[in-house]
């Protein structure tokens, strides 16, 4: 079995991608999605953590956390989240269940893995903030970033740190914006 290494330092912020497995376009139904949102609220309260930004799509997720300054462990926070989605929505998903995740206690709903990266500066950060906001226009879903509601681009426009418009709102298409490269 292959083994890798994930960058685990205390404090450190992180951007992660998180997948339903099979792709299963869920997340974004009412059931799913208060589930989710549940699960966060009841882990940030156990083993605290900022959410610096977030978008919602029906397969996948994207955020940021930023860790408490003496906790690198972001691994038993996504654990628990995935565990409580799926005991909350265990009636509604639809992907059968393997042998090997039902002798492991999982219930399809999830991949068994996430992808993490550490933010290593400002910069960086700007971009995968960009990045998550931009996800859903990149998928299809809206031809402007500010006609999707599951993302905290809501919220940084509230805080004036992105214009309504950005990246081609209401009279604007600018195209590829967002990209990770």
């Amino acid at each position: 079995m292959a083994t890798f290494r994930r960058s685990t330092i205390a404090g450190a912020t992180y951007f992660f991608t998180v997948n339903t497995d099979r792709r299963q376009k869920v997340l974004t139904r009412p059931l799913f999605y208060q589930a989710l949102k549940q699960s966060l609220e009841a882990v940030k309260k156990k083993y605290p953590f900022v959410i610096e930004a977030f978008v919602l799509l029906p397969d996948h997720l994207h955020c940021i956390w930023t860790l408490p300054e003496n906790d690198a462990d972001y691994s038993t926070r996504w654990n628990i989240i995935k565990r409580s989605v799926s005991q909350q929505v265990r009636d509604s998903t639809m992907a059968p269940v393997s042998p090997s995740k039902r002798k492991r206690g999982e219930l399809g709903l999830w991949q068994r893995r996430f992808w993490e990266h550490r933010i290593r500066e400002e910069r960086d950060f700007e971009k995968h903030v960009e990045y998550i906001h931009w996800n859903p226009v990149k998928h299809g879903y809206v031809k402007r970033v500010c006609d999707w509601p599951y993302s905290s681009f809501h919220r940084f426009v509230a805080r004036g740190i992105y214009p309504l418009d950005w990246a081609g709102g209401p009279d604007k298409d600018d195209g590829n914006f967002g990209e990770i490269g």
